[in-house]
């Protein structure tokens, strides 16, 4: 259950009504008091403020119990999430003051000039002498936003300031939001250009399938900083993390077992590239319309790529159909699809992974009467399977190496990193994915990024930890 918090200021007449009323009136309203802060206290009369979690229940249930007690004021009601966004959540701060004139002639005129004119004679200076070394943009239109849809480009604007505080948090890197207030991909394309030079890498976000993909096809192939959409690869790299130490759990190997993936859009098609490039041999891509086989025709670009990819099955069929013999199921779809009769007719001891938010494509409760390891996408159950273990340490590394792009053999470089941050002595069917709080995940991220990158020949900087 999503915790829902507001937080309530009250004025008590300590005549008529006691702290204790007020506890009454809430949690018969169904909701709980999780802390209490005391704002200002006298003989006749206190002012409080109560942090309530509302559960199930509405907001207005909990406010108007207490609008109905005898004595109590509500002066306020705050939903606490709100709270955290007012004035946006996201700073610029000067790494160093500006103390005196000296130091104003240093970092602006006149002294800035020769620092501009080095860049001007040689460009990489730039890396060095600007926050281009590590400042990423995190760019959306608008048309994919969480769960939301195309809600555009200002209701976009606080799902990427949060991405920017996870990308400094987690991985010390400065990460700007940018929503652009077009769905034009063409202009979407031509404004990333004119805005690149100040950035060392993009991370796209949240745009619509199928213009994503060439959108991002084409900025990799005409920009020399890498371009990364999260909600494809991101999403890809960590389910193979997953998959990984799942398949660890339950004793099968990668090139054996029979995978179903469950939605074909920009998660779904990298998901199955990435897998393909683990190692899978028996893929079984599936859409609402049925099972994309072998030697199919069809007009959407990449389901006709992977209609050509020797390792997918050539067997049509529902999704239910094709479930029948499965080893795992992969799901970024939608929630409901199947029950828990429908996984009993896979393998013995399979793998689910239902990550369709914030209702899974199965019930979790009913997969687990019939899998061996369940994920979700979501915090409230065990092994969440969340992108923020995947972008932060893999920009960390790109941008300590300079990457030209980041490519598949880094991507599944970073998968194995993430799945070897869960020991052999903690692995099991409730913890296949780490913490996104686990401090070794971005290192651990980094050190693959660099050192694939180093290998592939897409870096242009060797970090001094690795020479």
């Amino acid at each position: 259950m999503a915790q829902t918090l507001i937080i309530v200021r009250l004025e008590l007449d300590h005549e008529q009504a006691s702290f204790g009323d007020v506890a009454g009136a809430i949690s018969q309203a169904g909701g709980d008091i999780t802390s209490i802060d005391v704002i200002s206290s006298g003989k006749g009369s206190s002012i409080r403020d109560i942090t309530v979690d509302t559960g199930d229940q509405e907001e207005a249930t909990v406010v108007q119990a207490l609008r109905k007690l005898q004595g109590v004021k509500l002066i306020n009601v705050s939903d606490r999430t709100f709270l955290m966004h007012l004035g946006g959540k996201i700073a610029i701060e000067p790494t160093l003051p500006i103390r005196n004139r000296d130091d104003l002639s240093q970092v602006y005129t006149p002294g800035v000039a020769k620092v501009c004119a080095a860049i001007h004679e040689s460009q990489s200076k730039a890396y060095s002498l600007t926050i281009k070394r590590n400042t990423v943009a995190v760019i959306t239109d608008g048309t994919a936003v969480l769960g939301l849809g195309d809600i555009g480009p200002y209701a976009a604007a606080p799902v990427m300031e949060g991405k920017a505080m996870l990308f400094k948090q987690l991985a010390g890197v400065d990460a700007f939001p940018i929503c652009l207030d077009t769905t034009d991909s063409e202009e979407i394309i031509r404004t990333i250009k004119a805005v690149s030079p100040i950035f060392g890498g993009i991370n796209l976000e949240d745009i619509s399938s199928p213009r994503c993909f060439e959108i991002e096809r084409r900025l990799a192939e005409e920009l020399d900083i890498p371009v990364f959409h999260d909600d494809q690869h991101g999403t890809a790299v960590v389910v193979t993390a997953g998959l990984i130490n799942a398949l660890k759990v339950v004793g099968k190997e990668m090139n054996e077992v029979r995978v179903v993936v469950s939605g074909v859009g920009a998660a779904g098609v990298c998901i199955c590239k990435m897998l393909l490039a683990a190692g899978v041999t028996k893929l079984v891509p599936v859409d609402k319309e049925g099972a994309i086989v072998n030697g199919g025709k069809y007009d959407h670009p990449m389901w006709q790529w992977l209609a050509e990819q020797p390792q997918v099955e050539k067997q049509p069929g529902s999704l239910q159909e094709v479930l029948r013999g499965a080893d795992v199921f992969i799901g970024v779809s939608t929630g409901g699809l199947l029950t828990g009769d429908h996984i009993k007719t896979m393998n013995e001891r399979p793998i689910v992974f239902a990550l369709a938010n914030p209702v899974p494509e199965v019930k979790p409760e009913e997969a687990l009467a019939h899998a061996a390891v369940v994920a979700t996408g979501r915090s409230d159950y065990p092994n969440q399977i969340n992108n923020v273990l995947v972008f932060p340490g893999v920009f960390r590394g790109a941008l300590d190496c300079r990457a030209k792009e980041i490519n598949e053999p880094m991507k599944l470089a970073a998968a194995e990193a993430i799945a070897s941050a869960v020991s052999d002595m903690e692995r099991n069917e409730q913890y296949i994915i780490p913490s996104i709080f686990n401090d070794h995940v971005v290192p651990l991220v980094r050190k693959a990024i660099v050192q694939a990158a180093i290998a592939t020949k897409v870096a242009r900087r060797i970090p001094p930890d690795f020479r």
